[in-house]
């Protein structure tokens, strides 16, 4: 891409499986930053401010990981209308939705944080917050909610440079507003100097004071690296929401983002379950839960490298590589969940040791859970690669019905229909079942469905011939 800036790949050229996989790995990285990052400041809270503030930080977690959840499915949208754009070598069209989407996220991020403020202890009360953690966990939540409008605009930009080709930028953004967090958690909790002790507060205001500082130094370096998404003079004319590259960002964000609310109510309806069991099962199953997500973050990474990539050839109506794009994400995703699988069912023991005691029976248990679903997790890769790849074209709704058919019916069937002949078994069959069926639905999706002819655009574009041959 003649004078691209230092980062940005052109997605549409080179050796497919090279470039995926180096246009993926800052995002891996990401995921893991982001990981440790809640990890470190679970342990401040807990050390600090003990049981209470720990429990509160969880309950206020849920509620903005399902409120992210939903932000995560318009930044994808907006990431491929981006990417698409940019395979076309169209940046008008590019900065038109950005302007579009950092306003309309800009705005929502202020409507959440006002609803979140006034409507944060309705919310509590609803989640059943236990009441010793609930003035602590009212505290947190407010003070997070006025993150709300910063952390919308540091999600967009970060999705949208990853549309023009950049996944290194965010990265190292990350990396600041990781390390910014982890620093101040505890000056803000305990106080130092002039900064007052905060408690929980302290915690939360961290967050809030990392994000202001990350998407100022985001938005410099954008504009003092002329980023392709940045807008200048006339062009700022295009902050004005246009409804004609709204609509498709909400006709494909909603059912994204009920994706990622699907598998999180299906996930707590499966704990419940697993409750039934007894409070060494609901340990062992909580604790492989935390090692299964380092699992599962290569096939997010490549995912979401594979439907940039898969967006932009197609804008560039280079048909004849998105396959081997998708097929080359299947096989880096393959790979890379394969060695974490297998380094932890080797090393299971010694891994939960750290954070169950010696001797204790939860142990073994997390042990045979692993040995039965933890291989489940590389066809669930499979699924979510795939996923991703037919998204790329606008193509939202097939999906979103394979998980309702796969995560709520196929498992919820067999989880609690086999519950009472089978006990825990059933539990663990209802997950394999479900990345089976998820896994040959969305293969059979890609490789015999329509996909190729959705349209993600309404505006501006010309519909890419679908190819005779794939």
């Amino acid at each position: 891409m003649s004078g691209a800036p230092a980062h940005q790949r052109d997605l549409t050229v080179g050796p497919v499986a090279k470039t995926l996989f180096l246009f993926a790995l800052p995002s891996l990285g990401v995921n893991i930053l982001q990981s440790i990052n809640n990890s470190v400041n679970s342990v401040w809270i807990g050390r600090f401010l003990g049981e209470e503030a720990l429990a509160a930080s969880a309950n206020a977690g849920l509620l903005m990981f399902l409120m992210f959840s939903t932000l995560f499915g318009f930044a994808m949208a907006t990431t491929i209308l981006i990417a698409r754009n940019m395979g076309r070598r169209d940046i008008e069209a590019v900065r038109r939705i950005m302007g579009t989407a950092i306003s309309t996220f800009f705005i929502a991020g202020i409507i959440f944080a006002i609803a979140g403020w006034i409507f944060a202890p309705h919310m509590l009360h609803l989640m059943g917050t236990p009441d010793r953690a609930y003035p602590l966990a009212l505290s947190y939540l407010r003070v997070i909610f006025l993150t709300m409008p910063t952390s919308f605009v540091m999600v967009l930009l970060s999705s949208s440079l990853r549309g023009v080709g950049d996944s290194v930028t965010p990265f190292w953004n990350t990396v600041l507003n990781v390390g910014l967090d982890i620093v101040l958690n505890p000056l803000f909790i305990l106080g130092f100097g002039p900064i007052p002790a905060m408690g929980i507060a302290g915690s939360a205001l961290a967050t809030v004071v990392a994000g202001i500082i990350s998407v100022a130094l985001l938005l410099r370096k954008i504009y003092a690296l002329d980023l392709t998404i940045r807008l200048r003079g006339a062009e700022l004319k295009w902050l004005r929401p246009d409804g004609a590259f709204l609509k498709p960002i909400a006709r494909m964000g909603l059912p994204m983002g009920l994706t990622m609310i699907i598998m999180s109510g299906s996930a707590v309806v499966m704990i419940g379950l697993v409750n039934r069991e007894g409070v060494d099962t609901t340990a062992a199953f909580g604790v492989m839960n935390q090692f299964w997500s380092y699992v599962q973050m290569p096939a997010v990474a490549v995912g979401s490298a594979v439907s940039a990539m898969v967006a932009q050839n197609i804008g560039a109506n280079k048909w004849s590589r998105v396959s081997h794009i998708v097929w080359s994400g299947i096989a880096i995703n393959l790979l890379m969940s394969g060695v974490l699988i297998g380094l932890m069912t080797i090393f299971a023991r010694p891994l939960l040791e750290l954070f169950l005691p010696g001797g204790s029976p939860a142990v073994d248990i997390a042990i045979h859970i692993n040995h039965i679903i933890g291989w489940s997790f590389i066809l669930m890769g499979v699924s979510v690669v795939v996923t991703f790849a037919v998204r790329a074209n606008g193509a939202v709704m097939a999906p979103l019905l394979i998980l309702i058919f796969s995560a709520v019916i196929v498992r919820f069937s067999i989880g609690f229909g086999l519950y009472d002949s089978v006990g825990a078994d059933a539990i663990w069959a209802a997950f394999i079942a479900t990345s089976i069926t998820s896994c040959l639905l969305s293969i059979g999706y890609y490789v015999h469905g329509g996909w190729k002819s959705a349209k993600p655009m309404t505006m501006g574009e010309a519909a890419s011939p679908r190819p005779a041959v794939e």
